[in-house]
């Protein structure tokens, strides 16, 4: 193995990780932007690799900065802001993280629909307090409802058959129908969110889907419908999901991605029926090593003269 490959890191990874890159290349870990600015100016002539993820991505400007620049990873299976367009013009090899934490994500979005449907966090609070069920209002249950997924792609699939567990009927809405998967198509997220009880942002971020979720789709789901995002904060339009939750013209959500990351989705942090976790559906220690190894193996091949395994 190639000692020599100078790799510039963009994204916070595991000392294990950190430790594994120093043994076998020459990392340059700059995990703040001040880092990164710093590390590209003083360093940029050297960087043959860059692993970022699709939140941090990768600039036309930076690119420019590094001559010697062959690829940019995206760890993680999104890449909306690296500049795909750009890396290809100059001949830089683009790959991402594809497959390996589909059903970490899959599993999360199952999580956090029940969690937000049965109300768990309100039920755990007045438990506490000493509330008994008979002052509760009931949540609905899960099983026979019918689930919309924005986007049936890896994830989406995952999340299907995972639902198909509670007897749930299955829409969904894409870029271009799937007819040999026997859901039921959608030709736009408004008549979608119409059919279903709990609508699942699993799409990709970037200018085509940005705020695919907005006030119309909002209103189409309706008081006794859910909202659940594990896709990209920018999909859901968060002044409209304020809104629709403080009006409770929709019943609840449940949010794994936000507008804002990493700072604080502010917009929504008073708001009750509301379900938060800091985009963890697809970390868990099995997903980021999968990430991890499919980084190398797109390193490897790549310096080795071969094709990349999970190439953009």
């Amino acid at each position: 193995m190639d000692m020599g490959i100078s790799i510039l890191v963009l994204n916070d990874i595991s000392v294990a990780h950190q430790t594994h890159l120093q043994q076998h290349y020459r990392p340059t870990f700059a995990f703040t932007p001040e880092a990164r600015a710093r590390a590209i100016e003083t360093q940029g002539a050297d960087f043959e690799v860059v692993l970022t993820i699709g939140l941090l991505g990768l600039r036309a400007d930076e690119m420019d900065a590094m001559p010697r620049l062959r690829m940019v990873s995206s760890m993680g299976a999104g890449y909306e802001n690296i500049d795909v367009a750009a890396a290809k013009a100059r001949g830089l090899i683009v790959t991402h993280g594809r497959g390996a934490n589909d059903e970490c994500v899959a599993d999360h979005a199952i999580g956090m629909m029940i969690a937000v449907m049965r109300n768990f966090s309100e039920l755990d609070r007045l438990c506490r307090d000493g509330v008994w069920r008979t002052q509760i209002a009931l949540p609905p249950q899960v099983s026979g409802k019918r689930l919309g997924i924005l986007g049936l792609g890896a994830v989406g699939e995952r999340i299907a058959q995972r639902a198909r567990a509670f007897r749930m009927d299955i829409g969904y809405h894409n870029r271009h129908q799937r007819p040999a998967l026997e859901y039921t198509y959608f030709d736009n997220a408004e008549a979608l969110a119409r059919w279903c009880d709990v609508l699942v942002c699993a799409m990709p971020g970037g200018a085509a889907t940005k705020h695919m979720v907005n006030a119309k789709v909002l209103a189409q789901l309706g008081p006794e419908g859910y909202l659940v995002n594990v896709g990209r904060g920018s999909i859901v339009d968060t002044t409209a999901l304020a809104t629709a939750l403080e009006t409770r013209s929709i019943a609840g959500a449940a949010l794994d991605v936000y507008e804002s990351e990493p700072a604080p989705p502010h917009a929504l942090i008073g708001q009750n029926h509301l379900l938060l976790s800091p985009h963890m559906a697809g970390w868990s220690p099995e997903a980021i090593q999968a990430q991890f190894d499919i980084f190398l193996q797109n390193l490897d091949a790549v310096f080795a003269g071969k094709d990349p395994v999970t190439p953009i």
